[in-house]
């Protein structure tokens, strides 16, 4: 794990606390992509067994936060990262542990580009979740913003 992966992870563990309650583990984090896995663990199964739809969109939900905070996370004193709204889709029975990988969108530089001109820009972040076997169970895509600080 390099340093910016385990800061990316301390940050987003510290600062939102679902991350540990549902003990979600950082595979990878760069600008372009964050990797996690939800463990299977059984407080968080639903009637049939494998992880709740909840623990789900929070498992993709924050694989998302984690590129955005490692694409965007130098520019905290000039604009704050803000989901707008996401979808999601479950695609398949999800049993285990499941993997969500967050791919940005829009490429980090235009994104600047836009905030740079006075612009509050809107990205979509791509997430597929997966279970052990690689099938996908799940697919969201979550669009943020970067609200200037006033």
């Amino acid at each position: 794990m390099s340093a910016d992966q385990k800061s990316v992870g301390e940050l987003l563990a510290a600062t939102v606390p679902m991350v540990g309650t549902l003990g979600l583990e950082f595979l990878e984090t760069t600008a372009e992509r964050a990797v996690l896995r939800l463990p299977d663990r059984s407080a968080f199964h639903n009637h049939i067994g494998g992880p709740h739809a909840g623990a789900m969109f929070t498992l993709a939900e924050s694989a998302s936060g984690a590129v955005v905070m490692a694409a965007f996370g130098h520019l905290l004193n000039r604009a704050v990262p803000l989901a707008v709204r996401a979808d999601i889709a479950y695609r398949k029975l999800a049993m285990g542990e499941v993997t969500a990988t967050a791919v940005l969108g829009r490429p980090a530089a235009d994104i600047v580009a836009e905030l740079d001109a006075g612009g509050r820009p809107e990205f979509p972040v791509q997430v597929s979740i997966h279970r052990a076997d690689e099938a996908v169970t799940g697919e969201m895509t979550i669009v943020w913003t970067l609200r200037p600080n006033a």
